[in-house]
Parts: C-alpha cells; structure tokens; sequence
C-alpha cells in the first residue's frame, strides 16, 4: 500500500521546538500511532521506516520522532529528551489530528511511553522494542553519566554512532515511579519485543517488563537482532509483527473494513507505485492484491521484494506448473505435486543456438520441472513439453507490442502555450 511521510514541527517542554515525520497510509487513517525511537543513533534509519510503513500499510498513521541526537541538525530544532516531550507529542496529534491509540518506543523511548501511557487515556495498546526496565539497565553505559545530569541539568551517552541528550527532567520523571507501578496499572494491551543476544539491553529486562504488566500481554523474541536491528530482516520481522499484533486491538476492524472498501483493479490492470522505502522499493497492486518489489541490496537495494526478474521468473513458474496441473486433469492422469525452480541470467547471444540475435547477451532462464505421482514415463515426457505451451512462455516467445503513455497527476499546473504557435496550432519549439 502507497504511504507518505510529512515533516511536523512543534513546541515541547520548556517551548523547545521538536521536529517529528508524520507516515500516512493511502487512505484516512482509522488511527493514530505514536513512534519514539533510538535508531538514528545507528546512522540509519531503515528500521524507524519500516515499521512505521508496515503500521501504515494496517491503516494506522505513525507519529515517529527520535531520542537521539546526530549532531548535524538545525541548531533550532532539539531532539527529544524527556518524558514530557512524549506526551507533548501526544498533544500536538490531540490537537490537529487525533489522539494516537498507540505508543511505541524502542530503547529508552520504550521507557519513556511505558511511563507516558498513564496519561494517554486514548492508547488502547503499548508496545516496546529492546526496551530497559530502567535507565541504568542499559549495561552500564548511563551509569557515568547519571550523576552529571543531575548535578548539571543534562549528559550524553553514546548509542551506535550518535548520542543521547540525558536531562534531569528524564531521570526525574522514570524516577517518580518505580516501573512496577507503571507496568501494574498500564491497563492497556503490552507488546514486548526483544532480541535475546542484545548487547546494549539485556533480554533479562523484557521479562521483567513481561512479568510485572498484565494481561493481555505478549512477547516475542528477535533471535538473532541486535539492540539497533541493524540487519534489515530482523527490522522486517519486527515490523510485520508489529502490524499484526496492532490490528488486532487498534482499529482492527475498521482496518479491514477499509481494506474490503478499496477499488479493486479490473482484469488486466497492474498499478506500480514507489514505496518511498530505500531508493528501489515498489509497491504493486493486481486486482485485490497487494505486491512488493525491490532490488537486491547488491545492487543498491533494500530487498523488501523480489526483483522485477524474480517477479518474471515466478510468473513463468506459476504458468508453467498451472498449465501442467490443468492438462494432468483433463487427462485423468495421477498427478500429486507439480513444483518448478527457475533461475534467470544473462549469457552472450552466440552460445544461443535457438537464438535469432547473434551479438551482445540474450536473457535465459533456466527451469526445472519436478513432478510426483505414478506416472508413466510417457506421461512425464507429454507434461514437460506442455510446459512450453503455458501462455506466459508464449508470451515471452513472442513478439511484444508496450505503449507508453504520460499521464499529469491531478493537482498538475496547466501546460504553458507556446510562444509562436504554426498555423496548425502546434508549437514550433
């Protein structure tokens, strides 16, 4: 599903001004989420992206900011430190858009929403990724720094690449009370996220955040992520659990309802627009469906897709076992299974003995037809050559006519005329 992120500026404690990105679904949101993360603090932001994307894709609009520092922002634009920041977060979508229903944080923003949620009456559901129980949980690197901030109003302390700003305000308000308190009377649905081989937070603390909440409540480990989730399948795991664990307690419904209530393509029609994830993501749509494609990240890609030869190869690999499960059918033939393994590449034309082109390379794909069942050699033999008879072969055998067509988006502004029109009313330029 299409998504788009707006910039958001406001006013936070003591009259800061906090910037913040506002990702929006396609449609009118049937909620609001509220996002404070640490991953800028890696250098990158992929992880914030997809999970507020994949959120995006359940019908919810996520309110992300940072609590983090890179150093190379606008001096008049802070990064957020306290507790207080969260929940003037809160206020600002109170008061131009709707309420969030949920609170999200990793890191120590995670501490911080569990102790914010208490006055966000309108957060059906929490939930927490590498989150510590306390500040000073975080392995001991705020530990030198604690002090400083409380004796000088603010401290730093490095996370990945970057730093977090530490103010007293922070410390006072996760102080004010004891996290068993806060998780006791959450009321709220909990999601605790975690990677057991976390370096920076231990997992020691998402079971004691697990054990100290209520029902209902669930966690769910990150075998093998790290406290940034830096590899980007471990940030696609956590965002898909996300998004399924949020539809099921915010706005759920209304998110499936919006869902069955979208036009659906007509036979024929496919819909490609940019996913505005990394540089090549693209969302598709075919009929009712919903596709992602994407390029390797060998070649400067994300890989939260197939690739568009992918995306070819498995078109001629579902033809071809559609064509041959159909045609065993018909025949009566005992057929159990039919799977095809396809891979695509390049090889130079005259290696090529089918081949019109003699010169330069010609794309080959290679496919392997696998069949289960009793069947006679003679019926194996019939079925592998129907394989090139499946329409999408065919069509990739043939001789293909592609128009092209520039279509100006709605809100385009009127082509200018030319200055010296012909006699025929056309532009001599």
């Amino acid at each position: 599903m299409e998504t788009r992120t707006e910039r958001v500026l406001f006013q936070g404690t003591g009259g800061r001004r906090l910037e913040a990105r506002l990702e929006l679904p396609a449609r009118k949101p049937v909620a609001y989420a509220l996002f404070a993360h640490c991953f800028t603090c890696g250098g990158d932001l992929f992880p914030a992206r997809a999970i507020s994307q994949a959120l995006a894709e359940h019908g919810l609009a996520v309110l992300r900011f940072d609590f983090t520092e890179e150093g190379g922002g606008s001096p008049a634009t802070h990064d957020f430190t306290d507790v207080e920041d969260v929940l003037a977060a809160v206020e600002h979508l109170r008061r131009t858009r709707e309420a969030p229903r949920l609170l999200l944080g990793h890191s120590l923003g995670g501490t911080a929403v569990l102790h914010a949620a208490g006055e966000v009456p309108e957060a059906k559901a929490v939930a927490t990724l590498g989150a510590p129980y306390a500040p000073g949980e975080v392995h001991g690197l705020l530990a030198p720094v604690l002090k400083q901030a409380r004796e000088q109003g603010e401290a730093r302390v490095a996370l990945g690449a970057g730093a977090m700003r530490i103010s007293r305000h922070f410390l006072d308000a996760l102080a004010e009370s004891p996290m068993e308190e806060v998780l006791g009377r959450l009321g709220r649905a909990l999601l605790v996220l975690h990677s057991p081989v976390d370096g920076v937070v231990g997992m020691g603390n998402a079971q004691r955040i697990y054990e100290a909440a209520r029902q209902p409540k669930s966690l769910v480990a990150l075998e093998g992520a790290d406290h940034l989730l830096s590899r980007p399948e471990d940030a696609r795991f956590a965002a898909a659990v996300l998004g399924a664990w949020a539809g099921r307690y915010v706005g759920s419904h209304e998110v499936e309802a919006q869902r069955e209530a979208g036009p659906e393509l007509s036979q024929g029609v496919v819909e490609v627009h940019e996913a505005g994830e990394g540089p090549f993501a693209q969302d598709i749509r075919v009929g009712r469906h919903r596709l992602r494609a994407d390029e390797p990240t060998a070649y400067g890609g994300e890989d939260t897709g197939p690739s568009p030869y992918g995306l070819l190869a498995a078109a001629l690999g579902a033809c071809t076992a559609m064509t041959l499960r159909l045609y065993a059918r018909n025949k009566g033939w005992p057929l159990e299974h039919v799977s095809v393994r396809l891979r695509h590449s390049k090889v130079h034309a005259e290696d090529c003995q089918r081949c019109e082109t003699k010169e330069g390379k010609v794309d080959r794909i290679d496919r392997t037809v696998t069949l289960e069942g009793p069947l006679s050699g003679e019926q194996r033999q019939r079925l592998v050559q129907m394989a090139d008879r499946c329409p999408v072969h065919r069509t990739m055998e043939s001789e293909i006519d592609v128009h092209t067509f520039l279509e100006e988006p709605p809100d385009a502004p009127a082509p200018t005329p030319a200055n010296n029109p012909s006699p025929t009313g056309r532009g001599t330029g």
